[in-house]
């Protein structure tokens, strides 16, 4: 059984692109776990429009609730919080409906088929394999061979009217621009443009050959890229934490955002140790480094994972949740 403890790990995001990795954030992050309870405190509200929104958040899982009370996200600025609901009303399913039927489909998969670990090596005339401490952990560094993201982008459901607005909105926040520039709001349609009769008959479909059906509906239009990584990751053996536990924990805070690519990640077969340092791909041109700082077996008072007295419920706090 996983016992009480303390962790604590940063971010910080680097780009290829000159521009975008000025303004890319860095985040440290705190959990905490007792029990079936877990607390996540973090320091970065949110990263759109180019813009990088600082805060102090605290998220807690609370096993013991009724699912409807056992996941809150804390604003401890402004004293308020935010009971998190997976049921959303129907008119967010239908602006989200609208924002799908107007933009490129989009998937990005982390391939780790060919994926291999080399000793990272160390020194000009005599090399060495490189061992230094990250933290408090001394670790083994490796260099990560054939990692590739691999992405698609399809398209043929968007009129010319979308793909010309959809690059006009790309090139506005390349450039640091904004979305509230643009006045972007989803485009209101009841359905998308029906595909052109199919002249194929049943007989025809059921006879083709094995893996060759012929197409049905709109013509494909699809692009799809692929980029290799050079990463790096650090294995420390006295790290007390096991990749499975580390699992368990994310698999409660998954959902949010960058912790889902740490989780893809470390489920990767590593090399001996704990990945006390490592890099992840989050998008094509964003790579993130994850660094583990401390870890510590503690017992926690229980205080703090519960809703302070003095909170203000505030259901629209956070909209996007």
């Amino acid at each position: 059984m996983l016992g009480d403890f303390y962790l604590e790990l940063h971010w910080d995001f680097q780009s290829w692109v000159p521009l975008l990795s000025r303004i890319l954030p860095s985040d440290a992050c705190k959990i905490y776990k007792q029990g079936i309870n877990i607390r996540l405190d973090t320091t970065l509200i949110d990263f759109t429009d180019m813009k990088c929104q600082r805060g102090d958040l605290s998220f807690i899982f609370n096993g013991d609730a009724a699912p409807s009370e056992s996941f809150v996200v804390l604003d401890n600025e402004q004293k308020v919080y935010q009971r998190i609901h997976h049921e959303e009303s129907e008119m967010e399913t239908e602006e989200e409906v609208d924002i799908l039927m107007s933009s490129d489909i989009y998937s990005a998969t982390l391939s780790t088929k060919s994926i291999s670990f080399t000793r990272a090596q160390t020194g000009w005339l005599f090399r060495e394999d490189k061992t230094e401490r990250v933290g408090n952990f001394l670790a083994d560094f490796y260099l990560v061979n054939g990692l590739v993201l691999e992405s698609r982008k399809r398209r043929e459901h968007l009129s010319e009217e979308d793909i010309l607005r959809n690059k006009a909105i790309m090139e506005s926040l390349s450039k640091g621009g904004s979305l509230t520039e643009q006045n972007f709001e989803p485009v209101r349609r009841q359905s998308l443009t029906p595909p052109p009769q199919n002249t194929i008959t049943w007989e025809e479909y059921i006879s083709a050959e094995n893996g060759k059906a012929p197409h049905l509906g709109r013509e494909l239009v699809c692009k799809e890229s692929k980029k290799t990584f050079k990463a790096t990751v650090a294995m420390s053996q006295e790290f007390p934490l096991g990749i499975e536990s580390l699992l368990n924990v994310l698999e409660v805070i998954a959902p949010f955002k960058h912790f889902n690519k740490l989780r893809e990640f470390v489920q990767m077969k590593l090399p001996p140790g704990f990945p006390v340092k490592l890099d992840i791909p989050v998008f094509p041109t964003i790579t993130a480094t994850v660094t583990f700082q401390e870890f510590r077996c503690d017992e926690f008072d229980g205080s703090i994972f519960a809703i302070p007295e003095d909170y203000k419920e505030d259901p629209s706090r956070f909209p996007d949740l």
